[in-house]
């Protein structure tokens, strides 16, 4: 007994220590690259369109496999895909820095984004599969404050690596991270797939993932010409996806977590509103540092890792609160904070001083610690083991969409008020512009998800319901 007991515990230990490594380093990528892609437009001479592409690309490949990726390790294992999914992305991580165009870069930014959905869709899944229910909240916090500590050194460390080493050392930095996980992954002897022998959906897989690509691909290209036809392309997809989850003995996706889970629903609604509103927050500061107040890539990194610095330290304690008390509340309560912080943002001026920014991102900070873990655990805690993977891969998958989303928003902004042009001081005050539409827009949106994260009801997790 006490031999099982001390193995459970070293499992356990492995779990955190690898997902904690893993959703490290995919934000640290994230954020150091917003810091570098001033530089990045200078050396590959690319226009503000494209620029922002760098970043769209590895979302769209992101959101479009997490699902599919999610239930794959459901079944197959999701040690294996994890494995997996490292190496793509360590890989892909020293292609972008060997890249001298900007298509081939933004290529390898997609394989990237398909690495880092094999990521996300498992490393939480995995956590939650060791863990008991009572401690679910506490680990989901030590999870989410290593994303933010991933996000607090990217700015910093993708401001310093710009500056001294170049744009492409951003990339490579992540090439050690990689090869560390994955030794750590291969010591690991246990293995989770509670819906092993179940068949997988390739054909709904494939399906899903062209028609959300179509449909994701096509907001982001609004208003081209060719914006609608994947629009409509993309919502006639997913439309007929439903049908055929309805039918299909062994679907990729379990309807009835939409039809009969409401805490799912909205807990899912609620994230995909929220990284919609906050997601190109960080792009868009980032630019305005360097562009309107002068600063360097140093610098402004210095100034950005105040958000995420605030999230690193308060989130382990708001997990800690959604084992205790209703994670409805603290998640809403955090939505508001950042509808708060997001109408600072839209006062940003030529005028504007650095302390205002730092408040105002250290509110931010805020209300993301307070919505994060306790909406995750919500999502999680509402489902049966069995679709844990898949779980965590709609949540993932509503992350990223709103990461999408967001970025598609700065993207039509960029189009209709600064154009495919490089972004010189002449056209300065046209981004300012930008910038503080995009901010309002954010506001409202974070103001509905306050109503959808409180609509989704009293949380319990699927342990009490049974």
């Amino acid at each position: 007994m006490k031999g099982t007991m001390n193995k459970n515990k070293n499992t356990r230990n492995y779990a955190l220590i690898i997902a904690t490594l893993s959703s490290f380093m995919t934000p640290f990528m994230g954020s150091s690259i917003n810091i570098a892609l001033p530089s990045i437009q200078n050396e590959l001479i690319i226009n503000a369109v494209q620029l922002s592409w760098v970043a769209t690309a590895y979302l769209l490949t992101s959101s479009v496999t997490l699902i599919p990726f999610g239930r794959l390790a459901d079944i197959y294992g999701r040690k294996k895909i994890l494995i997996t999914g490292t190496s793509i992305f360590t890989v892909s991580s020293f292609l972008s820095a060997l890249c001298n165009s900007a298509y081939t870069l933004i290529a390898a930014r997609s394989l990237q984004g398909i690495g880092a959905s094999m990521i996300f869709a498992t490393g939480i899944a995995m956590l939650i599969s060791v863990f008991p229910p009572e401690k679910r909240g506490r680990v989901l916090g030590i999870n989410v404050a290593a994303v933010y500590i991933g996000l607090s050194m990217g700015p910093f460390g993708g401001g310093l690596l710009t500056q001294y080493f170049g744009w492409r050392s951003v990339f490579l930095i992540n090439v050690p991270i990689g090869v560390l996980i994955i030794l750590l992954l291969l010591k690991l002897k246990s293995e989770w797939a509670e819906a092993k022998g179940e068949k997988y959906d390739w054909f709904g897989a494939a399906f899903y993932s062209v028609s959300l690509g179509c449909l994701m691909y096509g907001l982001s290209s609004i208003p081209s010409e060719e914006a609608i036809f994947f629009i409509i392309a993309g919502v006639a997809g997913l439309s007929a996806f439903i049908l055929w989850i309805k039918k299909a003995v062994h679907p990729l996706f379990k309807i009835t977590l939409f039809q009969e889970n409401r805490v799912f629903v909205f807990s899912s609604l609620a994230a995909f509103i929220h990284y919609s509103a906050t997601f190109a927050m960080t792009f868009l500061l980032s630019l305005y540092l360097q562009y309107l107040k002068g600063l360097d890539p140093q610098s402004a990194g210095i100034i950005l890792i105040s958000q995420p610095l605030v999230m690193a330290l308060l989130s382990p304690f708001a997990g800690r609160l959604s084992d205790r008390f209703d994670s409805r509340i603290i998640a809403s309560t955090g939505m508001g904070v950042t509808f708060i912080c997001l109408l600072l943002f839209a006062n940003l001026d030529w005028d504007s001083t650095l302390f205002y920014m730092i408040v105002s991102l250290v509110i931010s900070g805020l209300g993301f610690a307070l919505f994060s873990s306790p909406n995750t655990n919500a999502i999680m805690g509402s489902v049966d083991k069995k679709y844990y993977g898949l779980a965590s891969g709609t949540a993932g998958t509503m992350r990223l969409l709103g990461m999408m989303g967001s970025m598609a928003i700065v993207t039509v902004l960029f189009t209709i008020y600064i154009g495919r042009v490089d972004i010189t001081p002449f056209y300065y005050a046209n981004f300012l512009t930008t910038m503080q539409i995009a901010f309002l827009i954010f506001a409202g949106l974070s103001f509905a998800g306050i109503f959808a994260s409180v609509a989704r009801g009293k949380v319990k997790t699927h342990e009490q319901a049974d």
